[in-house]
């Protein structure tokens, strides 16, 4: 097929938008990503989209209008959330999920009953639009899997010879999709973030919620109700590695992983100081020039010949949330935490949680597992759900919450029943403080502190750069256990007799805090070790 290149001139807009009532496809600018455009009520020229793309039949597609009147007649219903969110946002690059009309092709919908429903904000599309008479059907006009193209070169790179025409209508403004906002459901959901926030939109309709598919995998087997949903997407051919952590951190990993065909894409600030051949994305602090920028940058990296590529996290909030999508996306969700990890342990009644309000006062993030411990449990958690199933239904209260004291009963009935507790809640539990450890380094924290009670029964030391533990004598211990929890000497002495001997928490490779004075002395002995091991020296 010859491919041609269109002007956006009158002509040209006039030869595309006839092209598209033949049935042809098109690839045409929007502010956000060029689309690969097709009569939207046509199914046989959407199709067509599929072939030329490489793209999976169950991905369902937006469809484009160019006024607002032309949405009544492909949905069935327009709630007030979706007329308040299209007059703060339309024309713009917020996409809208609404129940389909009939006259709505299965290959637009993906199989679904609902459609995606834009009115995007670039004049040449408006134009291409109302010339050709019929809402559009147009992902981003890239090979299925690859960047999204943001100019007509990279556009004519993955579709020359693939589709009838290329409408050359400059550089994109926004550079990534737009936002989709799923308002069949209570609250609207976010399925794909863009250049309309979820600030921006909770402003509109107030509460949202964002799918997990935003920031995770799409579970396997779950149907894609977005575009850009599916588990690796945006794609350059080298192999990607998304780094979390403080900008000199990703600096130190990346030098000290250099070698033949590794790259970085990185921020502008951080280009100078790599020891590979670095591509940047945009300034640190910029967020809308990141957005505008990265699909290109991903496109450079093959240019390059990189095969490796690690690439600095920006922060997942505002416009960056919807950077970072994309690049989870590329990197097939391939994460490197640089976030320094001190684990914190010791017996009952040492001190332990001295130590960490004084690690809090300097700003550290604690990360607490006795309350992790309490949030994998919640009701319809999958952790409940398999404690319920291996130790009765017993020990769930009839509004769905956990008896603890039941759980317990039967729990720590003999060791092999505690065996399977731990099997069920250590897992869940370290699953957790990743996750916050992962959002530690997201906001920008060099170091953050694991707080368990069981970091060597549960595993959890192998996630820490460092473990502290902190021991007192046994007599201290007793006291500091009856004070704190009310009880006699002989209950407190129990508790204690029921602990790990000394040399398990003083093993080798561990820093020991000794409580042998006052509170006040122990924070001292804190505060003075943080600061002495370096422990914020990424910053």
């Amino acid at each position: 097929m010859n491919t041609q290149l269109l002007q956006s001139t009158p002509e040209g807009i006039r030869t595309a938008a006839d092209l598209l009532r033949k049935g042809e496809l098109v690839a045409i600018p929007t502010e956000t990503v060029y689309g690969l455009a097709a009569d939207g009520l046509n199914g046989a020229a959407v199709a067509a989209i599929f072939g030329a793309k490489k793209r999976p039949m169950d991905n369902p597609l937006i469809l484009h209008i160019a006024d607002e009147k032309d949405w009544a007649p492909l949905v069935t219903e327009i709630p007030d959330n979706a007329k308040k969110l299209a007059e703060a946002y339309w024309p713009g690059p917020l996409t809208m999920i609404l129940p389909a009309a009939a006259c709505v092709p299965n290959e637009v919908r993906g199989g679904l009953s609902t459609v995606a429903v834009r009115f995007p904000a670039h004049p040449v599309a408006q134009a291409v639009i109302l010339q050709a008479g019929c809402p559009l059907a147009a992902p981003s006009a890239n090979l299925s899997g690859s960047p999204s193209p943001t100019n007509a070169t990279r556009v004519w790179e993955d579709m020359q010879g693939r589709i009838a025409a290329i409408l050359d209508g400059g550089d994109c403004e926004v550079g990534v999709e737009s936002t989709v906002v799923d308002l069949c459901h209570t609250p609207p959901r976010l399925l794909r973030p863009g250049g309309i926030t979820p600030k921006m939109l909770e402003d509109v309709v107030g509460e949202i919620e964002i799918d997990s598919a935003v920031t995770h995998a799409l579970i396997e087997g779950a149907v894609a109700a977005s575009p850009g949903m599916k588990y690796k997407h945006y794609a350059p051919k080298a192999e990607l590695w998304l780094v979390k952590g403080t900008a000199n951190a990703f600096c130190d990993y990346v030098n000290a992983h250099s070698g033949p065909n590794v790259a970085a894409l990185c921020f502008t600030e951080q280009v100078d100081k790599l020891q590979v051949p670095a591509i940047s994305y945009g300034s640190i602090d910029n967020q809308i020039e990141q957005a505008h920028r990265v699909f290109d940058a991903l496109r450079q990296l093959d240019e390059q010949g990189a095969k490796t590529v690690y690439v600095a996290s920006p922060r997942p909030e505002g416009v960056g949330l919807a950077v970072y999508n994309r690049l989870l996306r590329s990197s097939a969700f391939r994460i490197i935490n640089t976030i320094r990890v001190v684990g914190l342990t010791g017996p009952t009644g040492a001190g332990k949680s001295t130590v960490a309000a004084a690690w809090r006062r300097l700003g550290v993030p604690v990360i607490d597992t006795d309350t992790l411990a309490r949030q994998v449990v919640q009701p319809t958690s999958p952790c409940l759900a398999k404690l319920a199933e291996t130790f009765s239904s017993a020990i769930l209260n009839e509004d769905g919450t956990l008896n603890r004291g039941e759980l317990a009963k039967r729990a720590f009935a003999t060791p092999e029943a505690a065996k399977q507790l731990n099997a069920i809640t250590h897992p869940a539990i370290i699953a957790l403080a990743q996750q916050r450890l992962e959002e530690a380094a997201d906001e920008g924290y060099p170091a953050a502190v694991v707080d368990a009670p069981l970091l060597f029964e549960a595993g959890m030391d192998t996630i820490c750069h460092k473990v502290v533990a902190v021991m007192a004598p046994k007599e201290k211990r007793l006291h500091r256990i009856m004070a704190r929890d009310d009880i006699d000497e002989t209950a407190a002495a129990q508790r204690i007799a029921a602990q790990q001997a000394d040399d398990f928490y003083c093993r080798t490779g561990v820093t020991v805090l000794q409580n042998e004075a006052d509170a006040v002395a122990l924070q001292e002995q804190a505060v003075a070790l943080w600061q002495d091991e370096g422990w914020w020296s990424a910053e």
